[in-house]
């Protein structure tokens, strides 16, 4: 299990390298082609994390009901984050796996509601979440790669 919190952190280290540098317009911009922009992506990548560990664990998420609200699967950009609220987001993006491997250390995850993804695949338990979460975060990672050459 330490290999999938280790590409879990580094999956986000690469994000945030990815996306330094990055005006709050470059971030909210909806590339030709695409359905929703890099912030998007970024808080996509938070609220995704949370349903599918904490959620379906029958536990409470450590990020607001409205972020959830605004970013889960299913969502479209609404509103802009202002430059404060993204470093927030940014900062739930590089914090929350520390806090997610302390909580699994700690035995917290004790059910699992079985979910079905958009994909096909059956997550089962805590540990089948671990590592589709790799595999969607792998995926917004190259649409991020692929968007910031349009912005």
């Amino acid at each position: 299990m330490n290999t999938q919190f280790e590409v879990l952190k580094k999956s986000r280290e690469l994000v945030l390298k990815l996306i330094d540098g990055l005006t709050i317009e470059q971030l909210h911009t909806i590339p030709q082609g695409f359905n929703n922009h890099i912030a998007w992506n970024v808080a996509h990548l938070v609220v995704t994390q949370q349903l599918l560990h904490y959620k379906l664990s029958g536990l409470q998420c450590l990020v607001p009901d409205d972020l959830i609200d605004g970013y889960r699967k299913g969502t479209k950009p609404s509103e802009a984050f202002t430059e404060e609220d993204f470093e927030e987001i940014k900062e739930l993006l590089l914090g929350l796996p520390d806090t997610l491997k302390e909580d699994y250390e700690a035995g917290i995850f004790k059910e699992y509601t079985e979910y079905e993804t958009s994909t096909g695949f059956i997550i089962s338990s805590f540990e089948n979440a671990l590592t589709f979460n790799n595999l969607h975060e792998g995926m917004h990672l190259g649409i991020i790669m692929a968007m910031k050459k349009l912005v």
